[in-house]
């Protein structure tokens, strides 16, 4: 396992994290035998990080991780974020203590490495998305955030780039967070772009530039895209998170890469299988901090294992898989 630097923090991140939300979802949905198998094999294999949320089965992923590291010797470093109801902004800060207060409870700890707005951020409010204001006014959740680090009840606090790409390089800009979850993957590299790039896809253009700007750790999120670039199988767990997720236009955009990456009929190419291709793609940006894996099955976490050890795709596939979206 290789390990990166996570930003400013002085933080070594593994190149891959264990990701404990609902699309993978093995720390939600497998027997409990299989859940703690899948940490060890993880942890065994160098990966050194978990992520995880309130909001990924209602506090249940938490409350796996929590019991199956007080069976082990393990201390990796945890990550967990806020989820603000934008109904009650009138109260973030409360909203931020009730909240962090709840994750340690269930992780059974007494504080985490790293805490994340999880909300998008938009240019107004409205479907779980946030607006600048709310995050970077007096009293708002950067506010909020920094006073939980302050009180150590977390070392350093994170955002979750997701919504539009301006206002997301705005709250990037203020210098306030330490850390960005950036979705990138194969066919929806835009983050990587310019701000101004003509993307026909959802746009994230110019966040990957913001946070090198602000020295900020970057953990890239939907690597697989829902699990569209891991598996033609679907699950029912395809959760959009962008506003133009369409599955067959995901599944379209996969096809295209395979073509690309000459993809046979049993997922199988000269760079692994498509999972491990997706990773490696992730892998391949040097501005990625780390990126965050789901897994359904232990067979999976073998992929990815697999892929983090084979390196980054050849610099001629990676100009092949460019404008996949034309």
């Amino acid at each position: 396992m290789k390990y990166r630097k996570f930003g400013s923090t002085g933080l070594a991140v593994s190149d891959v994290v264990f990701g404990g939300g609902f699309v993978g979802g093995i720390l939600l949905h497998a027997p409990d035998d299989t859940k703690r198998q899948a940490l060890r094999m993880a942890f065994d294999a160098g990966v050194n990080w978990i992520d995880t949320a309130p909001s990924y089965g209602q506090g249940q992923s938490e409350q796996v991780i929590g019991e199956l590291l007080s069976e082990m010797d393990d201390s990796p470093v945890i990550s967990t974020k806020v989820g603000l109801d934008t109904e009650r902004l009138d109260d973030i800060a409360g909203q931020v203590e009730a909240s962090i207060e709840a994750s340690l409870q269930r992780l059974k700890r007494s504080s985490v490495e790293v805490l994340q707005l999880h909300n998008p951020i938009r240019s107004e409010i409205g479907d779980r998305a946030v607006a600048v204001a709310d995050v970077l006014r007096d009293g708002g959740a950067a506010d909020a955030l920094e006073r939980v680090r302050d009180q150590g009840l977390a070392k350093f606090i994170g955002m979750t780039a997701l919504g539009e790409a301006a206002p997301c390089r705005e709250v990037i800009a203020s210098g306030r967070f330490d850390s960005a979850q950036v979705y990138y993957n194969m066919i929806n590299p835009s983050a990587a772009l310019a701000a101004d790039h003509d993307f026909p896809g959802h746009d994230f253009g110019g966040i990957i530039d913001a946070c090198k700007d602000r020295g900020m750790a970057m953990m890239a999120i939907r690597i697989f895209a829902a699990g569209v670039l891991a598996t033609d199988e679907r699950h029912g767990r395809e959760i959009p998170v962008t506003d133009d997720f369409e599955i067959s236009r995901e599944e379209e955009l996969a096809r295209r890469a395979w073509g690309v990456l000459g993809v046979d009929d049993q997922g199988n190419s000269p760079h692994g299988t498509q999972a491990q291709s997706a990773v490696r793609y992730v892998l391949s940006n040097p501005d990625i901090s780390c990126a965050v894996f789901g897994l359904a099955e232990l067979g999976h976490l073998e992929q990815i294992i697999e892929a983090e050890n084979s390196g980054p795709l050849p610099d001629e596939v990676l100009a092949s898989l460019k404008n996949l979206q034309g």
